[in-house]
């Protein structure tokens, strides 16, 4: 589940995608997404699904799983895995959906062969998932809150803190700083499209996305040098080489030595697929009894 789409489907133990559907995301309507969550869950079940994963940006309940809060959806304190298995025969497992998009990417995407990374999904917002020593931190992850800009601008939804990563490298943030440049109706798209043409304000705008993103990634490499980043989402994926450069130059200048000049930066592997195999391998984690 994102803050604009929800994308259900079926998914193998490796990862291979069949049948899927998308559906919009019900705007700032607590029933109505988890009336789509019922249906969603509903049809694949019927369609020979052996477990259900989901993926949702919040912070969960390490202990209970209970969904705590969404910065972009209007849902509070609500036990979604509870509900289905109330509903539903089959095992439910829950994970936020930045952890479930780092536990894809790690098993089948940019991430294969590593102990350590931090996935960073630049969406709607910014949202993150950590593996530390070959296993999926599976605490909150919340990096689109780390502070980059001290006292910076406000952030976005229902968080009242200021100077999020969220606030200036997201696909929101870029939206409000192509409105700046071109006008009420312009978007982030906009703002890509024109940085590739070579316009200056907006290869700035874009860089100084990837700055804010640097300066939280050479933070994280002097907490526990993680031998890889790899960032995704939609505007991560359009931004592209534009916004990893930035970064890269920011986080080197960053992280201390040695780890200086070896932080790594890929572009994610599985694209939109990632947040949607990754709640698959959360599933087949309670099909398993592995959590």
């Amino acid at each position: 589940m994102g803050g604009t789409k929800i994308l259900a489907g079926l998914v193998g133990r490796d990862g291979v995608i069949g049948q899927t559907r998308e559906v919009p995301t019900p705007a700032q309507d607590s029933d109505g997404i988890l009336a789509a969550i019922d249906g969603l869950v509903a049809e694949f079940v019927a369609a020979g699904g052996s477990a259900v994963g989901i993926g949702l940006p919040m912070n969960l309940d390490p202990k209970t799983g209970v969904a705590l809060r969404a910065t972009n959806l209007a849902l509070e304190n609500v036990d979604v895995a509870g509900r289905l298995r109330e509903r539903f025969d089959v095992p439910i497992g829950i994970e936020n959906d930045a952890n479930a998009a780092a536990l894809a990417e790690w098993r089948v995407g940019a991430g294969q062969g590593v102990q350590t990374l931090v996935l960073f999904t630049l969406g709607t917002g910014v949202g993150g998932g950590i593996v530390l020593d070959g296993k999926l931190y599976r605490g909150w992850a919340e990096l689109g809150h780390l502070v980059v800009d001290a006292d910076g601008d406000p952030c976005q939804g229902t968080c009242h803190g200021r100077g999020h990563l969220e606030s200036v490298s997201s696909g929101l943030a870029a939206d409000r700083a192509a409105r700046e440049l071109y006008g009420a109706d312009a978007d982030a798209h906009l703002l890509v499209a024109r940085a590739r043409e070579g316009d200056p304000e907006a290869i700035a705008a874009v860089e100084r996305s990837g700055h804010f993103l640097g300066i939280a990634m050479g933070s994280l490499v002097n907490l526990f040098d993680p031998e890889i980043f790899i960032v995704g989402g939609g505007f991560g994926a359009a931004a592209g080489e534009m916004l990893l450069r930035a970064a890269a130059k920011t986080a080197s200048r960053e992280a201390i030595s040695p780890a200086d000049k070896r932080v790594r930066i890929v572009p994610a592997t599985l694209g939109d697929d990632a947040g949607l195999v990754g709640a698959a391998f959360v599933g087949f984690e309670a099909l398993d009894g592995e959590r």
